[in-house]
């Protein structure tokens, strides 16, 4: 997936044009943060007890619930990097945006409805019921911790820059200053507002982001007068590459390994959608596995109406900006879309300040949003699977997991300010694509096992979410986006011996493998009467809390 921090606005050039109209931009954030505040209070008086604080009560409807899961799953890297892709690559960019929005059908028609039904707050819920409860519980833990922290650390890091570099904060200590504020909105949402706050802010973050989408889609077919053609043709052609700009091959198709690589990736996005720890807790805000279903629905909608204005987003920005510029802003191409709304009001006017503070505005809102989607559910993994259920043996009250859950929110909040304050100025690219391959390699095979397969085991439980975590990892760690690139993380040194940057081709069918090994070389039973009742509770929703 696109980087968070190369999801960051504004190079130096958006920020100097912008600076005349700083109260303007620190207005709007402002309000966003007022909003968002009032919001969370609101909601936190009407948490009560475990499942107000996991679930939300289960109370939101399947549209508010779908707006919401569109809200967590559109992040900054889907809104600014998807339009930078097009804006330098055109096709092979918007491939991205098919890739993502294909992810949903897994997620519908394997994991919503029977995940709805078979738990209760987490992915851990589903695993325990036929299985040992104490050492799948700490495996699903760890693994939805681990995806959450190295997604959670993207986002921090980009908030960071996109911040500091719009209110023209330069120092080292500013920055890190703006992580500690973005990393202490987290701990407030979550820890105040618990699920039922985090959904509502989600709800605006989503309402802003296709509106403001809206707006810059309907200004650029203005300036074409309607014409996708004459769109696509002076995107073409501005691009200085011709019809290959329009055509299949520019990203990935120059050798081999690129495209080899690229079929990695898809694989990745879409199946890691569906193991994704904070959209899998969305299915249990809402009543039952009917209105589970339908909220996927509407995500499927607005998250696709989302992806198809990316068109005029990213072949706008490369037909009304030239690739030069594009480049120089940022080089992966991600400011394209800031860099769109300046040029589109005037890049000397007022006009071009307010649009470009508006998506700054936006883009940080949505920053928060996934940050606090992503909070809610490592905390919550960590209150109800680790300690409730495995350090306390399942004797903890409603209250004392809740508890626990607020003082995980602050642990992981002070982790993720540290993290983020060291990773500011790196190139994160490789935590999101962690956090994706982890899910599609450890938690998807684990999920899809349990729900389908009668003899699954919790020895296989266990080599699946160890084993996809390990082998993600480790073939991340030893691959180009970590060293060995001039874009990588640490570029200056080289110890990638793994040519893809994503891993997805080898680790998820890896993940798989091992839990179908992990079950057939055990001596240990698996508990077909208990499968029996899953498997009625999954399909039915008789028994389903």
């Amino acid at each position: 997936m696109i980087s968070a921090q190369h999801t960051l606005l504004a190079a130096d050039l958006a920020a100097n044009e912008a600076s005349e109209h700083r109260p303007l931009i620190i207005t709007l954030f402002g309000l966003f943060v007022v909003a968002t505040l009032i919001i969370t209070v609101w909601a936190g008086r009407q948490t009560k007890d475990a499942a107000d604080f996991y679930a939300g009560g289960r109370q939101f409807s399947a549209f508010q619930n779908g707006l919401a899961v569109s809200g967590d799953y559109m992040s900054a890297a889907s809104f600014l990097g998807i339009a930078g892709a097009i804006a330098l690559f055109g096709y092979d960019g918007f491939l991205y945006s098919i890739g993502f929005l294909v992810a949903w059908l897994v997620a519908l028609l394997l994991v919503a409805e029977p995940l709805r039904n078979s738990g209760r707050y987490t992915m851990g819920d589903v695993l325990a019921y036929r299985m040992r409860q104490r050492p799948v519980r700490t495996a699903a833990g760890t693994s939805t911790i681990v995806v959450s922290i190295f997604y959670l650390l993207a986002q921090m890091a980009g908030a960071g820059v996109l911040v500091s570099l719009l209110l023209g904060i330069t120092s080292d200590a500013g920055k890190i200053a703006i992580v500690a504020m973005v990393g202490l909105l987290m701990i407030v949402y979550v820890s105040i507002g618990g699920m039922k706050g985090t959904t509502w802010v989600q709800m605006v973050k989503a309402v802003l982001l296709i509106t403001g989408t809206l707006l810059i889609t309907f200004l650029v077919l203005l300036k074409f007068n309607f014409n996708i053609s004459d769109l696509l043709g002076s995107a073409a052609e501005n691009s200085g590459k011709g019809t290959a700009f329009l055509e299949p091959g520019l990203q990935y198709g120059a050798t081999g390994t690129s495209k080899l690589d690229f079929v990695s990736l898809g694989i990745a996005l879409v199946l890691g959608t569906a193991g994704l720890p904070h959209i899998l807790i969305r299915f249990y805000t809402v009543p039952n596995a009917k209105a589970a279903r339908k909220s996927v629905n509407w995500a499927i909608g607005i998250i696709g109406g989302f992806y198809l204005m990316t068109i005029a987003l990213g072949f706008g920005a490369a037909a009304l900006i030239s690739q030069e510029e594009i480049i120089a802003s940022n080089p992966s191409g991600n400011t394209a879309a800031p860099l769109l709304a300046l040029h589109l009001g005037g890049v000397d006017s007022a006009w071009g300040a307010i649009l470009l503070a508006t998506i700054s505005a936006v883009a940080f809102a949505t920053i928060l949003a996934v940050v606090a989607g992503l909070t809610l559910a490592s905390s919550s993994s960590f209150a109800h699977d680790i300690y409730a259920n495995v350090i306390r043996k399942g004797e903890a009250t409603g209250a004392e997991e809740v508890r626990a859950a607020r003082w995980a929110t602050v642990f992981i909040g002070i982790v993720s300010i540290g993290l983020g304050a060291l990773a500011r100025d790196l190139n994160v690219a490789g935590l999101v694509a962690l956090a994706f391959a982890v899910a599609a390699s450890a938690n998807l095979p684990t999920i899809l096992y349990s729900l389908f397969w009668r003899r699954f085991t919790t020895q296989g439980a266990l080599w699946s979410i160890y084993g996809g975590l390990i082998v993600a990892v480790g073939l991340v760690l030893f691959s180009p986006v970590v060293s060995g690139d001039p874009k990588a993380m640490f570029p200056d040194v080289d110890f990638a011996w793994f040519p893809l940057k994503n891993p997805g081709i080898i680790s998820i069918p890896f993940g798989f493998l091992m839990g179908f090994l992990g079950t057939v070389l055990t001596k240990e039973k698996p508990d077909t009467g208990k499968y029996a009742e899953l498997e009625v509770r999954s399909l039915t929703g008789t028994g389903a809390h």
